[in-house]
């Protein structure tokens, strides 16, 4: 089965559980992007016009991200993205805890099925899923190695909308991504224990 294939069915059976927090009360967003990317960025769940579009990042925040991505040369359809929670919360509240753990099977998968080299989580509920210990404001911008993938922490572009600070140093880190892909000057940090999410099988590829 291809990485398309394998991520349509993921996504109807994200459809179907009806167990799922926030099920009938908001749209799914599933995701978007590119199935080969060496890429993902993974937010924390949509927000109004997200589930109005059933796209993820395409409000103000969303466009900011956009257009990063083409500022560092990328392509937006060569890069996947996500949030972990696929839906949206009420009144555009954080994610709740049981809700960030009731999609995270799903989100382990999309993974699993996408397979890249670095993940970029936004904001520190992406971060702390990947990085329990981490702290936005210290570690984003830095390179850690997980189990065989790089993750790379990125303040959340709604942030950096409400903070010339924080929108430097987001450009910054951004502007680093692409020698991240390729390897360049890479200071890494290593983790101990990663998430299911990050154990790669033994015959997954590496870039």
């Amino acid at each position: 089965m291809d990485k398309i294939t394998e991520l349509k069915k993921l996504e109807e059976e994200l459809e179907a559980d009806r167990k799922l927090p926030l099920f009938g009360q908001s749209n799914l967003v599933f995701g978007e992007g590119s199935a080969d990317c060496k890429v993902m960025f993974i937010g924390e769940a949509p927000g109004f016009h997200e589930d109005q579009q059933k796209r993820p990042f395409v409000g103000r925040a969303g466009q900011l991200l956009r257009t990063m991505i083409r500022e560092i040369g990328w392509k937006e359809e060569e890069v996947y993205i996500t949030n972990i929670v696929k839906r949206r919360p009420p009144e555009n509240r954080d994610p709740l805890p049981e809700e960030i753990e009731a999609y995270k099977p799903y989100l382990a998968k999309q993974i699993e099925i996408i397979d890249p080299k670095v993940i970029a989580p936004l904001g520190r509920f992406s971060m702390n899923y990947f990085l329990p210990e981490a702290k936005i404001s210290r570690d984003q911008g830095k390179v850690f190695r997980l189990d065989g993938r790089l993750v790379v922490p990125l303040y959340h572009p709604a942030a950096a909308l409400r903070s010339t600070e924080v929108l430097n140093e987001l450009k910054a880190s951004f502007k680093k991504l692409p020698d991240i892909v390729a390897g360049n000057n890479l200071v890494l940090i290593p983790k101990a224990i990663p998430p299911e999410s990050l154990k790669k099988k033994p015959q997954a590829r590496l870039f």
